[in-house]
């Protein structure tokens, strides 16, 4: 069965996450900041600690602490850089290859799909 490992084109086609094994679990990095046109920060100022918002975007971590569990990785967090916000997150791959990346807060749940990245 394939992995979630790899780099991955996000559903905005604004960025690539590197997701790979960290420790025991398995976590995302921004690895390319794509079509970062004027204005576009490149550092996570929107980050809800003050002391973090000065660190770059690319390097960022995105997923982190995610377990295998059948054919899904659960008990993750998802970071969005652009809202400063982190949700509880599942990740799983779809029939055609692509990744189901969920996030949740509460019981009300989102999901996004991102193809691998060539």
């Amino acid at each position: 069965m394939p992995g979630v490992e790899g780099f991955w084109l996000t559903d905005d086609r604004k960025g690539v996450v590197q997701i790979a094994p960290c420790g025991e679990h398995i976590c995302g990095r921004i690895v390319r900041v794509l079509d970062k046109g004027p204005g576009v920060p490149a550092t996570d100022i929107n980050n809800p600690d003050p002391h973090l918002r000065g660190q770059p975007i690319v390097g960022l971590l995105t997923l982190s602490g995610f377990n295998r569990d059948g054919a899904v990785w659960k008990g993750g967090r998802a970071y969005d850089p652009q809202s400063g916000r982190s949700y509880r997150a599942t990740l799983g791959l779809n029939p055609d290859g692509s990744l189901k990346v969920t996030g949740c807060v509460l019981f009300i749940c989102q999901s996004r799909r991102w193809t691998r990245a060539r």
